[in-house]
C-alpha cells in the first residue's frame, strides 16, 4: 500500500498518544505478494461460503460463534472452553461463573448483531449496540457500555507513564470512528472488501474507542463486515482461532503499523489468517458430512427407535452436549426409555459421559465437539 502514514505520536502534559490518520483516502495496490495473498483469500473465503448453499448451516452456527466466543475470550485471558461455554450457569463452578458469562454476552452480541444487520448499515450505532450486550453484567460493566470513552485508556502497563501504547485522546474519537463509517460504505472506494477490513480492524485497535472491550468488539467486527458485504452468506467465519495461536505477531504487526508504517506485513498477516481459516471451515464441514453418514449407518442399530434417536442427534448439532432431562423433553417417552436411548447412544460412541457424578451426569456430543477444537 504506497504513501501510507498510520499516524503520529502526539505530547500530552506527561504523555504521548497515538493519533492515527484517517483511513477513508485514497489507496494503491502496489505489493504483487500482496495482491496474490489476495486473490489466494478471495478463492478460499469463497469455497467456504459456499456450504452455505449445500449445508444445513443454520444448524451449526451455534459451535462456530461458540469457538469463537471462547478463542477471542482466551485473548483476553478468559478460560472458558467450548464444552463449558454450553453448559448451564448452574452447571458453571462457582469460580468459573465470570468467565463464563463472558463467554455468553460475546455469543449473545453476535447473534444480535448479524439480526441487527438487516435493518442497520456497518456503522457507530452498530458498534455500540454490540459493545452494550457484550458488557452487560459482566467485569467491565462499570465502564461505560455502549458508550465511546471519554477519558484516555492505554495498553499494557500499569499506568500510562509505562503504557506499552496510548491510543489518541477521547476527544478525537468521534471524527476517527465516522472516518471508519464512511470508508466502510463507501461504494466509490474500489479497494477490495478483505483488505478493506483488515485496515478496519487495525484502525479500531489503534483508537480503541472503549474504556473495556475493544479487543473482542473489533474481532467480532471482521465477521460483521463480511455478512455485511455479501463475503459471507452467514457468519462462519472467524479469526479469533489464528489471532489466538499467532498471538505475539498480531500484536507485533498491528504495533507495526504504527511504528513503521508497515501496513503492507499487517494486511498480508490478516490474509493469511483468512486463509487459513476458511480452508479449516471447510475441513470442518467436510468432518460434519462424513460423521452425518457414519451416525446414518450406526443409528441403524436401534430398529423402530430410530426417528427418537434421530431428533436427539440432531438437537445435539446444535447443543452438543446434553442430559437425561434434555433427552426426555426431545422424545416424549417414559424415563425407563429414554434411559435405554441413553445408554444405546453411549455403547454406538456417539454420546461420552464427562462428569464422572453418580447424578446428573452429562453427555457430550464428542466426536462433533472435536471437529471445531482441531
Amino acid at each position: 500500500m504506497k504513501d501510507f502514514v498510520a499516524g503520529k505520536f502526539v505530547k500530552q502534559i506527561s504523555y504521548k498518544s497515538f493519533e492515527p490518520n484517517c483511513i477513508n483516502r485514497k489507496w494503491q495496490l502496489s505489493d504483487m505478494e500482496l495482491v496474490q495473498l489476495l486473490s489466494k483469500a478471495d478463492r478460499s473465503i469463497g469455497r467456504l461460503d459456499m456450504y452455505s448453499e449445500y449445508v444445513n448451516i443454520d444448524l451449526y452456527i451455534r459451535m462456530h460463534i461458540a469457538k469463537e466466543a471462547t478463542q477471542s475470550s482466551k485473548i483476553e485471558g478468559t478460560q472458558t472452553n467450548m464444552e463449558e461455554a454450553f453448559l448451564e450457569k448452574a452447571e458453571i463452578a462457582f469460580e468459573k461463573k465470570n468467565d463464563w458469562e463472558e463467554v455468553q454476552n460475546y455469543i449473545s452480541a453476535m447473534n444480535e448483531a448479524v439480526l441487527q444487520l438487516q435493518r442497520l448499515p456497518f456503522s457507530a450505532r452498530l458498534i455500540k449496540e454490540t459493545h452494550t450486550i457484550l458488557l452487560q453484567g459482566v467485569r467491565g460493566s462499570h465502564k461505560q457500555p455502549g458508550e465511546f470513552r471519554t477519558s484516555q485508556n492505554w495498553i499494557g502497563g500499569a499506568s500510562l507513564s509505562d503504557a506499552v501504547f496510548i491510543p489518541p485522546v477521547h476527544t478525537s474519537i468521534p471524527e476517527l470512528i465516522s472516518d471508519i463509517e464512511f470508508f466502510a460504505n463507501d461504494e466509490l472506494n474500489m479497494l477490495p472488501e478483505l483488505i478493506k477490513i483488515a485496515i478496519i480492524h487495525y484502525q479500531f485497535e489503534t483508537i480503541h474507542p472503549f474504556l473495556d472491550g475493544n479487543g473482542r468488539v473489533g474481532r467480532l467486527l471482521i465477521t460483521l463486515y463480511l455478512v455485511d458485504k455479501g463475503i459471507l452468506k452467514r457468519p462462519i467465519l472467524y479469526l479469533s482461532d489464528f489471532f489466538e495461536r499467532h498471538r505475539m505477531l498480531y500484536y507485533d504487526n498491528l504495533t507495526r503499523v504504527r511504528t513503521h508504517n508497515d501496513i503492507n506485513q499487517w494486511i498480508k498477516f490478516f490474509l493469511t489468517g483468512i486463509i487459513e481459516i476458511s480452508k479449516k471451515g471447510v475441513e470442518t464441514f467436510d468432518g460434519i458430512l462424513q460423521l452425518q453418514k457414519s451416525l446414518d449407518i450406526k443409528l441403524q442399530s436401534l430398529g423402530n427407535r430410530i426417528n427418537e434417536a434421530r431428533k436427539i442427534v440432531e438437537y445435539l448439532y446444535n447443543q452438543p452436549i446434553i442430559d437425561i432431562a434434555r433427552i426426555s423433553r426431545i422424545t416424549g417417552k417414559s424415563k425407563a426409555t429414554n434411559y435405554k436411548m441413553l445408554e444405546d447412544l453411549e455403547r454406538l460412541e456417539i454420546l461420552k459421559e464427562i462428569t464422572g457424578a453418580q447424578r446428573n451426569k452429562l453427555y457430550v456430543f464428542n466426536d462433533y465437539l472435536e471437529l471445531f477444537k482441531k
